[in-house]
């Protein structure tokens, strides 16, 4: 009968959220008698069962794939290694655009770079291994960059919207100085120390927003001095620290 299933569905509703509901047609008819409480049991362990079977199946389809790769630390390091090097690529040809298009002064240009890159290489180190496989993996990024700074900068290979975008003045003998010296630092910083120290990070960071923010900073604000560096200014140097600190602990 029909208050025979509603009184089925309210009796299970706290256990099961109405799940055994669709379970339950499998063994009542419109005519079915109340069962009695270990046969209900009995239908209702029977029916958890088919319920916990089919879950299984699904986790098996869905997470095969992934266990695979969490379980094959070369498999894993090898698309970390790919994904990382992509969104470096896509931030670098990013900035070689508004270079290209003089959406920013060269020099602000410059520094976007500089402060963009590097920082987000580093929040891609939790996809690598935590051993030095990874560490050595995650340091051929920016080990490329060195080799395309070198053939840039001795005029090896032609780049102008890269040049544009790394340089002060547009020269190409420029990316032999800070570029290099930038990606030279990334790549050892990861390589030696690896992300479980906190020398990379904060050698990394303060290379990064530190430096980059100060000259943003530095030469839009910075009217005063230091008295011993002409070159530098107080609120740049501030900015500096306050920047490399800021990113060392976020």
């Amino acid at each position: 009968m029909a208050s025979t299933f509603f009184y089925l569905c309210i009796t299970v509703k706290s256990k099961s959220n109405f799940d055994f509901c669709s379970h339950s047609r499998l063994f009542f008819s419109n005519s079915s008698p109340l069962p009695s409480s270990s046969d209900f049991l009995h239908r209702y362990k029977f029916g958890q069962q088919l319920e916990g079977k089919h879950r299984r199946k699904l986790r098996r389809k869905f997470t095969s794939p992934v266990a695979m790769f969490s379980e094959n630390p070369v498999v894993s390091d090898v698309i970390a290694t790919a994904l990382s090097g992509g969104i470096a690529l896509s931030l670098l040809r990013l900035w070689e655009e508004t270079a290209k298009r003089g959406l920013f002064d060269q020099k602000l240009n410059r520094k976007l770079v500089h402060v963009s890159v590097g920082l987000a290489f580093m929040l891609c180190w939790p996809m690598f291994s935590s051993g030095r496989q990874g560490a050595v993996m995650a340091a051929l990024v920016p080990a490329v960059n060195i080799i395309k700074m070198l053939l840039l900068g001795l005029g090896i290979w032609k780049d102008d919207a890269t040049v544009k975008s790394m340089s002060r003045f547009g020269d190409h003998r420029e990316l032999l100085k800070g570029p290099l010296y930038y990606a030279s630092t990334i790549t050892l910083a990861g390589a030696i120390y690896w992300r479980t120290s906190p020398i990379a990070i904060a050698a990394i960071c303060n290379l990064c927003a530190g430096d980059g923010i100060a000259d943003i900073v530095g030469r839009r604000f910075g009217k005063h001095k230091l008295p011993y560096n002409r070159n530098k200014s107080i609120v740049g140097s501030i900015a500096m620290a306050t920047a490399g600190f800021l990113a060392s602990i976020g």
